[in-house]
């Protein structure tokens, strides 16, 4: 289900919010408790992943107990930047105590987006990430799409300091819109971007993108602001205004600084 085929953004969140949460089966290889749903409302439904604080691994690097409310934090963003590239998402009680529950997405599964090549240079249509090993001595360029869906989710990445976009993460859908998921290890105060979305590192931003940072600016000092707080720390508020100042200053998207591993492992 997306969220146009459930109506208006509101009735979306009140079903996310409200619906009686039924526990259908877990996600095994997700890091932290991640529970399949369904949800049920005046005659309404739809399928979500319930992520309950409960079930948080310990990071090193973050405070325990505070990856659902980073994953509402980063649906908050993307909805303020008009991209709508995170799927709705609301903090709520559910079975196992509070958490993260977001609306279930399908998938367009046979959709590119990723792709090891021979060669070391990307073909017209692909904007290079890096070599990776393929075995037996062997290398290969991994690449990604040159995708207006996929820059787009590179900047908000930047925006909100994600550790961890993995390709698995990239939701592409029959209709043709591109969400991002697993947005837990984010907003931290440290640059920790890690990407598989570097293929425009160091190029201008799209005047889209100034356009809506510019938004992003005005947004983080009244209304986001205020959504956000609750969700993660007013240090991590500050370091997100920061960050977007850091781009319109920069007028180019991040390169990876060397302080930090650019990609994510496993990558996929």
């Amino acid at each position: 289900m997306t969220p146009t085929e459930t109506g208006a953004g509101s009735a979306t969140a009140e079903l996310l919010a409200r619906g009686e949460l039924t526990v259908r089966g877990r996600i095994r290889e997700a890091s932290n408790a991640a529970l399949f749903c369904t949800l049920a409302l005046d005659g309404r439904e739809a399928s979500c992943i319930y992520k309950p604080v409960a079930g948080e691994r310990p990071l090193w690097d973050f405070p325990d107990g505070t990856l659902a409310g980073r994953e509402v934090a980063a649906y908050e963003v993307s909805e303020a930047t008009g991209w709508g590239l995170v799927p709705p998402t609301v903090l709520r009680d559910g079975p196992y105590g509070e958490g993260m529950c977001q609306l279930w997405i399908d998938v367009q599964a046979e959709t590119e987006l990723l792709a090891l090549v021979e060669g070391e240079e990307p073909e017209p249509g692909w904007k290079a990430i890096g070599l990776a090993e393929v075995g037996e001595g062997r290398t290969a360029l991994l690449v990604h799409a040159d995708d207006e869906r996929l820059r787009r989710l590179a900047v908000l990445d930047a925006v909100i300091n994600n550790a961890d976009r993995k390709g698995g993460h990239l939701l592409p859908t029959p209709d043709g819109r591109l969400y991002g998921i697993d947005h837990g290890v984010t907003f931290n105060t440290e640059n920790k971007l890690r990407t598989l979305l570097w293929g425009w590192a160091g190029e201008p931003l799209t005047t889209e993108a100034v356009d809506v940072l510019e938004g992003l600016r005005g947004a983080l000092a009244g209304p986001l602001g205020e959504r956000l707080t609750g969700l993660i720390t007013p240090a991590e508020i500050d370091a997100t205004h920061a960050r977007v100042d850091g781009l319109l200053t920069a007028g180019v998207h991040p390169e990876p600084n060397g302080e930090w591993p650019a990609i994510p492992w496993p990558p996929v």
